[in-house]
């Protein structure tokens, strides 16, 4: 993950003092409750839970894409469309993915196993329910389905940045091992939650962008390009 050139620091507190999109009742209801089962605190470990479900969504579409390419392979713009949401999709959860592991490390090492009712089948539950729930709008309505995305996305960037500020002692804490090395290069765990939070902003803004509403974008100094722009280009 290159995060050369970015002020890791300076993006968070940028987070903070933004004000949270004027969310959906769908995913004020959502928040509500992730807080109801894994409480309201600011954990480690409820960000384990939402890494859990974040790729859901993503191959929810990826399943809607494959289907519609099969049926309309002929039509070179729907060809180019949903290829360029697959292409995003994979690299989202992929990106997921890599968060997921990082906070099993962070986990692993600070000795928390998390409530003892999220151990059972109920993370397995909530995972269940997304998914069925994401397959279903995607059906439904894609663009609304990225809006949901953009929404849930906005919410994981500002809680990292929250979660940060709540841990002063990591930038302190030194960084060691593959998993966190092969997503990047970090002097301490602050800045690796600081870069989840920055990727959670990146996969908003695309998501906007899919959306159609290109300008609630969040730019800064060094992000990588945007998937869907292109859609809305002159």
């Amino acid at each position: 993950m290159d995060h050369v050139g970015i002020d890791l620091e300076a993006e968070q507190q940028a987070t903070l003092a933004r004000p949270r999109y004027d969310y959906s009742s769908v995913t004020r209801m959502m928040v509500r409750g992730l807080d109801a089962m894994a409480g309201s605190d600011t954990t480690v470990f409820k960000a384990k839970i939402v890494e859990t479900l974040a790729p859901i969504p993503y191959r929810a579409w990826e399943n809607r894409e494959y289907g519609r390419l099969s049926r309309h392979y002929g039509d070179d713009d729907l060809v180019r469309r949903a290829d360029a949401v697959l292409r995003w999709g994979r690299e989202a959860q992929d990106t997921e993915y890599l968060h997921l592991r990082v906070i099993g490390v962070k986990l692993a090492e600070d000795g928390d196993r998390g409530p003892l009712h999220l151990s059972g089948p109920v993370p397995d539950l909530m995972a269940g329910s997304w998914a069925v729930a994401s397959r279903a709008l995607a059906r439904a309505s894609m663009r609304r389905a990225f809006l949901l995305n953009a929404e849930a996305e906005d919410h994981a960037e500002h809680y990292y940045a929250d979660l940060v500020q709540a841990h002063p002692e990591w930038e302190e804490q030194p960084v060691t091992g593959d998993v966190v090395r092969g997503y990047g290069e970090f002097g301490c765990w602050a800045d690796v939650f600081r870069r989840i939070g920055l990727d959670e902003r990146d996969h908003r803004n695309a998501s906007f962008a899919f959306a159609g509403m290109p300008e609630l974008i969040v730019s800064y100094e060094g992000m990588p390009e945007t998937p869907g722009l292109e859609r809305h280009a002159a």
